[in-house]
This record gives structure tokens, sequence and C-alpha cells, in this order.
């Protein structure tokens, strides 16, 4: 649960065909790719944040998609293992009706495409990343939805120290994602005149965490900062209070809110705090919250809401904001145009702006506690 707001629903995940968004090939569709987890450990943040980018495009798609042309989404599984990730994108990007890449999910995974993707100039839109490696200026393909890393770690950091929690250890996954991570772990420590009472490492998809787990029972902190994907931190979490150690969990949002809880034992989830770049997905009263609600009923009864698909509805929601911009038969370039011309968006309690200079469209964090029970909206 949410310690404010009720219980969260955990979510169940369901298969996935390649492709979607359309049914066949369309000629006339206007075409968007993405590379995400949709099987092994970390399906589960693949299968939501693409469920929720669905509701929205389907919900486009029966009043006619953008300009007369309906919106087709491929989706590709790469397990969260960047190899599959570059194999997946060669495929995308080989495709001659592809306009655009969208909704990637890790950091490895999106960091192993760059290359290809700013090289056959190629927008990437919202990937599902808060890594410092996107928000280069030099990079003219990327546009960001979601905030960075570095923001969630500083208001996690924050929240520590004004609780007294100054013995504070750094969990970080060992890859491009973890490294960011602890770069913003550091610095925001740094602000604050602390240092880490230790620093240890878990590894991508794996619920394998020992050395971590001895590290942390070592130092005894007091507060963690957790920077992995669910399945590591689910497994440490519960290592952890099964140790006897009552330290504050700090998680950012990659880690998958449901997922998270639902990886770990009834109650052993209770008190933990994730970071969250997107508004509170039951609040019915903010706007573009009831319309997500609206749209992912209509797309999948089966499922509950989540900050996840929650996200993906929103990275939907800008990607066809662009595509309106862009025109009828939108080239590449005029959807790049068509994004850096989105300034103080307001889609209804969420606000976008970009410009040709900023591809960040939202600084939003706001921090929540999970329960243990689940809860039915």
């Amino acid at each position: 649960m949410l310690l404010s707001s009720g219980l969260l629903t955990l979510l169940q995940p369901r298969p996935v065909a390649a492709q979607s968004s359309g049914g066949g090939t369309d000629p006339n569709a206007l075409v968007l790719g993405q590379s995400l987890p949709l099987s092994g450990p970390s399906a589960q943040l693949g299968l939501d944040y693409r469920r929720g980018a669905l509701a929205w495009f389907e919900a486009v798609n029966r009043e006619g998609g953008i300009h007369g042309r309906k919106i087709q989404l491929i989706s590709l599984d790469d397990k969260y293992e960047p190899p599959q990730t570059l194999i997946n994108t060669r495929q995308l990007l080989n495709r001659n009706d592809l306009l655009a890449l969208f909704g990637y999910v890790g950091t490895p995974t999106t960091k192993v495409a760059l290359p290809l993707i700013e090289e056959a100039s190629v927008p990437l839109v919202a990937p599902m990343t808060g890594a410092s490696l996107f928000r280069q200026p030099d990079l003219r393909m990327v546009f960001n939805m979601r905030t960075s890393y570095r923001r969630e770690i500083a208001a996690m950091v924050d929240e520590l120290v004004r609780d007294a929690h100054h013995r504070i250890a750094i969990v970080y996954q060992d890859d491009a994602f973890g490294q960011d991570g602890l770069d913003g772990a550091l610095a925001a420590l740094s602000r604050h005149g602390l240092k880490p009472v230790v620093v240890t490492t878990v590894q991508r998809n794996s619920a394998q965490v020992g050395e971590a787990l001895d590290d942390l029972i070592a130092t005894n902190p007091n507060g963690i900062v957790l920077v992995s994907a669910y399945v590591s931190s689910a497994a440490l979490s519960s290592a952890l209070r099964n140790r006897g150690s009552r330290a504050q969990i700090m998680n950012v949002s990659f880690v998958g809110t449901q997922a998270l809880q639902k990886a770990m034992p009834v109650g052993e989830a209770n008190g933990i705090g994730v970071a969250q770049v997107v508004p509170f997905p039951w609040n019915r009263w903010i706007p573009v919250v009831a319309d997500y609600q609206r749209c992912l009923r209509l797309s999948d009864k089966s499922s509950g809401f989540g900050f996840t698909s929650f996200e993906g509805y929103l990275a939907a929601r800008m990607i066809t904001e662009a595509l309106e911009r862009a025109g009828k038969n939108p080239s590449r370039q005029a959807l790049v145009q068509a994004l850096e011309s989105i300034r103080d968006l307001d889609l209804g309690g969420f606000r976008l702006q970009m410009g040709r200079d900023d591809h960040d469209a939202s600084d939003f964090v706001e921090l929540t506690f999970l329960g243990s029970q689940s809860w039915e909206p």
C-alpha cells in the first residue's frame, strides 16, 4: 500500500504478442518500435509499461487515429539484457516504415542501442530510464518524459536526513543503471556533508544478494539507498528484514512498485520507500489519472492500475501530441521538431515542457511508502 492513500493493487503479467496496437501490417500506420522486457525476471516492468501505452494508443485508434492514420506499436522482447536489445534495435531500424522508437525500458539496455539510434537519426521517445547519459545536450534524438535518477535520489536522501537517518548505505545494480544511481547518491550525500557507511552491489536479473547482505549487516546502516530492479531489491529487502535490520530502505522508481511488493512475502514490504516520477494513479481527482483509468479499463479489464502502466500511458500521450503537431505525413525530423515544440503542455494534472535545448519533459518526483496489503480502488 501507499500509507497516505490506501493499499496497492498487485498486477499480474499477461502474455503479449511481439506486434500489436493495430493488428496486422497497415501500410498507412504510424509505426513505433520498442525493445523492452516481456519475459524473464524483470518482465513485469516491460509488460506494465507497454500495457499503459497500448491503453492510450488503442483509445486514439478507436477515434480514427492521428490525422486519419492509426498508431502501430511493434514490441520486441529483450528480457532486460543488452545484447538482445542491440539485436532488436537493428531489426527495428531496418524497417522502412519505422517513424520512431518509443518506450525502451532500462539503462544498460537503452545504452547499447544509443549509438545506433543517434547514427540513424531516429527519435527515441520516453525511454523508461532516468540515467544522466540520456540527458546530455549533444543527444539530439532522445526525448525523456520522466525526470532523472539524480532528482529522485536527491529527494530520497533529503527524506532520510530529515528523519535523522545519517548512517546511509548505497546498494547499486552493477551496470550503467546502478553506476548512475551511485553517482547521484554520492552527490546527494555530499550535499549533506555525509559519506556512505558502505557501498555494495547486486547483479541485474538476480536474486543472489548474499555479498550485499553481508556488507549491510556488518555495517548496520539506518538508511539504505537501493538502486536496482525489483528482483534484487525484493530479495535483499526480505533478507535484511529476516536478519533483523530495521533500516529505512529507499528505492528509485525503476524498481517497479507493484512488482517489488508482489515479489516479497506479505508484510515484509511494509515501510519501504519508493520514489515516483508520475502522480498517484488511484487519485481520480486528477483529470489525467481519471482518463488513464478509463482507458485502461477499456483496454485490459483484468488488470489493476499502477505507477509503471501510468508512466507508459503518459509517455504515449506525449508522443501522440507530437504526432498530432507533426502533420498528416510526418517525417522523423518533423517529429523531432514537434517534440521540441511541446512547451508547458498540461495533460490534466501532469505538465510537460521541452524545447530545442531541453529534451527533459518533466521534473516530477514524490516519495511513497509501501504497506502490507493489497487494495482494490
